[in-house]
């Protein structure tokens, strides 16, 4: 049977996302049980499986935000037709310490050797593990698939007749396919008029500006040793941004009793860091698993979000939402603070007890109910054991310091502080109420995506406050990196700006500066600086040739919500139709055969960018967790594929010659 058009999909995007969608419609073709005549264009610059973020050659010093036991490229739900080959990321960590492939390089082996379930793995290993389960997969590929790898980029999807589309690639070839899957990742894009100001004045006066940028593409020998770098942002990146200049460097953190100290190899930079909170995100707390075990979630449940939709009510996060999920980490909080701490409150089950009243729900009292749980707390708990749940993620809010140097050790007291609380754990009431936050999360991320909230809720609470707050809670570093920190610090090699502070270029000494107005002195000066940020994740500032096409070419349309006052405002990312979600164009079509999966789906989907989670004994099975898998799913279970009837004509299945996954 010849090759045709009507059964063609082509997929770009070559990341986790995209491998996602392979691996689904070879599952797909497989359990179809019957032969099945598919082929399968992969379109991406950059190697199958590890796509751009995920390249197994970059350093082993930018570590994932996960440990080894969360992350999977392959669904375990049963529901879903079983995959034909692959495991959970923690399985393959096990299987390469017991039977390693040949394949690994020296360095791999090392890390793999050492590296256990609750460890934080290098970016680089689990690109290793991305590239390795893709080609488990393609060895076991049905008969009548193929599969061809372009690494090069699509420039344009365009219709063409009958239902089909035309993708142009780089290259110069034309593929005309019935399916096309948009999976494009992490994308370039635009500066923000401030920051072309600060890259427009580097230029002019010879300065040096690193503008957002995935780490590893960063060339950080461009940035001088013995002077100073300004940094901006605190977050993931920031530590990145930390390891190339400091460890990447050749220095060296030591062990001292219970201190880290950290031996310069005097060829650093003085780092410069700068973030609006003037610290950094708070770290993980040292658990068995991805969610604290002692923490359950009492008020915002799936449950609860069930009733919310079976009454009809598509909720606001301020009002319904957020006041559950409130009443979560308070119960966390207080509850840890009896376990952990005996004598803290002095009638602990008087005090639990009447807590648990104040925060139940009483639709007909005139009374709120954080007022009522104000009383309790006034009559059992004392002031320096209350919680300030907002004021977590701003510690030093409402100070002033005399200096850079008052502020440096207030930050390091900080770090050490909450590094303590960290290896904590569940014995730490802070911990433990991020610890509800972050379990929330995992139920937001249902109720956004099965439901949806209201526009102006969406604009001005999720991501108005919640988003950036929950963030530096519970999206923080493993607790090492705090304490490097804070050693760092000690050392010189790092100080800090402070909170909210401002940049700015000064012409006359050719320099940037940064300062805060709660630290007093004199600005922070530099000849560099680094935005310690990613691009930013937002459909109608991308920079991407196809992302432009299709929206000029009315193939897809940014979503538009409404806020409050009634005003529409530009969201982050494509309008789309579920399920599969489809685009939808600018004159409110949507187009059939045409998808969209990962990142560009942030306006229908909340916390797109962490990988599917992989299930762990013992721990809560939240639907968000495998969410991006089950999508991927959605999709191959949406592309035709056609039946075969004459086996005899049929061409070798398999990986077609240009289908080198990974280049290798």
């Amino acid at each position: 049977m010849e090759l045709s058009q009507s059964n063609r999909a082509v997929i770009i995007g070559a990341g986790p996302r995209g491998t996602s969608v392979l691996e689904r419609l070879l599952a797909h073709t497989a359990a179809a049980g019957r032969l099945v005549r598919l082929h399968i264009d992969v379109v991406d610059p950059y190697p199958a499986g590890p796509g751009h973020v995920w390249q197994p050659g970059q350093s082993r010093l930018f570590l994932m935000n996960t440990q080894s036991f969360y992350p999977t490229l392959i669904p375990e739900d049963p529901a879903l037709p079983a995959p034909v080959a692959g495991t959970t990321f923690d399985q393959w960590r096990l299987r390469q310490q017991q039977n390693p492939l040949p394949a690994l390089t020296d360095d791999e082996r090392a890390e793999i050797a050492v590296l256990g379930s609750r460890d934080f793995p290098s970016r680089a290993l689990y690109g290793r593990y991305l590239r390795s389960t893709l080609e488990e997969v393609l060895a076991k590929a049905p008969d009548g698939v193929t599969i061809e790898f372009h690494e090069t980029s699509a420039l344009w999807v365009r219709p063409a007749a009958d239902g089909m589309f035309d993708v142009g690639l780089a290259a110069g070839e034309t593929i005309r396919a019935n399916s096309a899957v948009l999976a494009l990742g992490h994308i370039p894009s635009r500066l923000n008029p401030e920051q072309r100001d600060l890259q427009d004045s580097a230029a002019r006066l010879g300065l040096q500006y690193f503008p957002p940028a995935a780490p590893a593409d960063v060339d950080w020998s461009r940035v001088p040793a013995g002077e100073p770098v300004l940094v901006r942002g605190m977050g993931l990146n920031f530590f990145d941004t930390m390891g190339q200049l400091t460890e990447g460097r050749g220095g060296k953190f030591v062990s001292t009793g219970n201190r880290l100290e950290y031996e310069p190899s005097g060829q650093e930079p003085l780092i410069i860091a700068a973030s609006r909170r003037g610290t950094p995100y708070r770290a993980k707390a040292a658990l068995d698993g991805y969610y604290a075990p002692s923490v359950r979630l009492r008020y915002l449940t799936e449950a609860a979000i069930g009733r919310l939709a079976k009454a009809g009510i598509r909720p606001s996060f301020d009002h319904d939402l957020w006041p559950l999920l409130h009443r979560d980490a308070l119960w966390a909080y207080y509850s840890t603070l009896v376990r952990s701490q005996p004598g803290a409150v002095p009638d602990a089950p008087a005090f639990l007890a009447a807590l648990e009243e104040a925060l139940q729900p009483h639709a007909h009292s005139a009374v709120k109910w954080e007022d009522g749980v104000e009383s309790v707390l006034a009559v059992h708990v004392g002031p320096r054991h209350r919680l300030d749940l907002l004021g977590l993620a701003a510690p030093l809010a409402g100070r002033s310091f005399a200096s850079r140097a008052e502020h440096d050790a207030a930050v390091v007291e900080f770090l050490l502080d909450d590094a303590r609380r960290s290896a904590l754990g569940e014995d730490d009431p802070v911990k433990m109420a991020i610890g509800a936050l972050h379990h929330g999360r995992a139920v937001l991320k249902t109720a956004v995506a099965d439901g949806g909230i209201t526009d102006e809720s969406w604009v001005a609470g999720l991501r108005g406050w919640f988003e950036s707050f929950v963030e530096g809670l519970a999206s923080g570093p493993p607790a090492l990196r705090s304490e490097q920190l804070a050693a760092l610090a000690r050392a010189g090699v790092v100080s800090f700006v402070g909170p909210d502070p401002k940049f700015g270029v000064d012409r006359k000494s050719a320099s940037f500066t940064a300062s805060s107005p709660w630290v007093s002195g004199p600005p922070a000066t530099a000849r560099t600086m680094v935005e310690a940020l990613a691009p930013g994740n937002r459909v109608s500032a991308n920079d991407s040739p196809l992302l432009e096409q299709l929206l000029a070419d009315g193939l897809v349309r940014s979503k538009l919500m409404m806020t409050a006052e009634g005003a529409p405002v530009q969201s982050t990312g494509l309008d789309v139709e579920p399920h599969p979600y489809r685009p939808v164009g600018a004159n409110g079509s949507v187009t059939g055969g045409l998808f969209v999966l990962g990142l560009q789906l942030s306006s229908a989907q909340w916390g797109t960018a962490i990988a599917a989670e992989a299930l762990q004994p013992g721990g809560p099975a939240y639907r968000s967790g495998q969410r991006t898998l089950r999508d991927a799913d959605e999709i191959a279970a949406a592309i035709p594929v056609q039946g075969v009837t004459h086996q005899g004509s049929m061409a070798h299945p398999g990986v077609s010659r240009a289908g080198r996954p990974g280049g290798a």
